[in-house]
Order: C-alpha cells, then structure tokens, then sequence
C-alpha cells in the first residue's frame, strides 16, 4: 500500500520531533535557529497543517541529520498536500469525518469494536440508511443519502488491489439490534457472513455469556499506520468523532481490543451464532 499523504504529513511532524529532541535544542532555540516562530515549529511536530519543505531542509540540517534522512524528510514535506475521493463530492462533509476519510484511505489495517452497530465497512446501504435516520432524526433527506454513499464508496477499499486488514469484533447486541426491521436485518446479516470469506476481513462474536469485559464504554476503531506510533484511534461522539494518538491512549485501546479478541468466539464459532441468529430474524 502506498503512503498518503496524511501518512506522509504525520511521519514528518513525529521525525521532526525525534531529531530536535536528540539535538538537545528547544523549540524556540531550534525555530531561531532558521528563521521560524516557536508556534509555527511546534505546529509542524504536531503534524497540523502546511509545511515548508526549505523549513525542514534547514531544521534537518541544524539538527545534523544524514544526508539521506535529510532528503527523506524533504520528500515528506513536499508530498503532504492531501487530496481524496471524498474531495469532489458536490456537498460538504463534516472536518471530522474528513479526517477519518483520509486516515482510513492510508490505512494497512482496522481493529473495531463495535457495540451498537455492525461496523460501516461491512454495512448494507439499507441498513446503513436506517442507522442514518435514527441517529440524525433531523437531517433532511438529502443529507442522509449522501452519508450513506459516502459510506458504500468507503467500503471500496476493501476491494481494492492491497487492501487493510480488517478485524472487527462485534457484540452480541449489535447483532440482535433490529435496525430497519427483519427483512433488513437478515440482508445484513447474510452480507456479514459473505465478508468472512474474504481473506481482508477478520470477524468474531462477543457473545452475553462473555460477561463484562474491556470496552463497557462502547465502539471504538484503532486505524493502524505503516508504523505503530502512526496508529490513531477513532471514537464516535455525538456531533462528530474523537480521535486519539498519544502513546498511553493507543497501549489503552491496543490493549483493551486484546482483551476482546482473547474474549470473543473464534471466527468459526461467531459464523455459526449469526447464522443462528438470522434465522431469529
């Protein structure tokens, strides 16, 4: 899979960081240093924003990095511009789930926990668009339409010539959550079961009999970068999304996923419980 450009922007801020740090300067020495504010290095290690590729050229530099670490990070710069798929759509999307679109179209792999819904990825759209309607009770039509496009477009990645892994542990609830009425449910659940086949997608079932477990706080998706300090994690809100990247956030929610693998059905046993479930339908 080839690096996007978000990728690209938040290896470069983390880079940065790593040098100047082993340089022994601070932001404001190193920022003096080539002519930059304090507030505008610190924007470019938080990995926000536009970068100037001549400002990391001479930060590199100053920090005394190798030449062929020089001209890596200077690549870096130059490629941040973010484009996507999502960016031609006639109407606009909300900022956070911009973020999520870019952050999933570069991602290698998705750990979700879900405990509401069957995860987006692997939603039917008549599902989907009754998910839309009962969380956005006041959303007009045309805007619950073009979420729900939104999303089947995103399933696409799933398919496409290296697609991420796609791990998704689903509770028992979830599956027995009638959205839409049985005639959708059933259609969702025989789409969920044709997913397990696909060597990209990875399902298990956290059964009641599991009892409480690690996410009692509810759905979460780790999207996982080319590296694991590029992983981030995504928690739906209401209005919008949270998304996570400090070290001791990602070990928290790595972590808790474990657990729920270790506590969930094998995906053999899982195929079999919603088998059994749609025929409740």
């Amino acid at each position: 899979m080839s690096v996007g450009p978000t990728t690209r922007r938040r290896q470069l801020g983390a880079d940065l960081r790593r040098l100047r740090e082993s340089s022994g300067l601070t932001l404001e020495d190193a920022g003096a240093r080539v002519g930059i504010s304090k507030a505008t290095l610190s924007r470019y290690e938080t990995k926000e924003g536009s970068v100037k590729w001549p400002a990391v050229d001479a930060l590199c530099r100053e920090y005394g990095a190798s030449e062929e670490e020089r001209a890596a990070l200077v690549e870096l710069a130059k490629g941040v511009k973010i484009q996507g798929w999502w960016r031609s759509l006639a109407d606009p999307i909300p900022e956070s789930m911009n973020l999520m679109l870019t952050l999933e179209d570069e991602a290698i792999r998705e750990d979700h926990y879900a405990s509401v819904y069957i995860p987006g990825l692997l939603q039917t759209r008549a599902y989907s668009e009754a998910v839309h309607r009962a969380s956005e009770m006041r959303c007009p039509e045309s805007e619950v339409r073009l979420m729900v496009d939104i999303r089947m477009k995103r399933q696409e990645l799933l398919h496409r010539e290296s697609p991420p892994h796609l791990w998704a542990v689903i509770d028992e609830a979830a599956l027995r959550r009638r959205v839409g009425g049985s005639d959708i449910m059933r259609e969702q659940l025989r789409k969920l079961i044709a997913s397990m086949d696909l060597p990209q997608v990875t399902v298990q079932v956290l059964p009641f009999e599991s009892g409480a477990h690690a996410a009692a706080v509810g759905s979460f998706v780790v999207l996982g970068g080319p590296t694991p300090e590029l992983d981030v994690v995504y928690v739906d809100t209401l209005g919008g999304g949270l998304f996570m990247e400090k070290p001791q956030e990602l070990e928290r929610y790595r972590l808790a996923f474990q657990y729920l693998s270790a506590q969930a059905l094998a995906p053999d046993d899982s195929g079999k419980l919603i088998r059994r479930i749609s025929k409740e339908c």
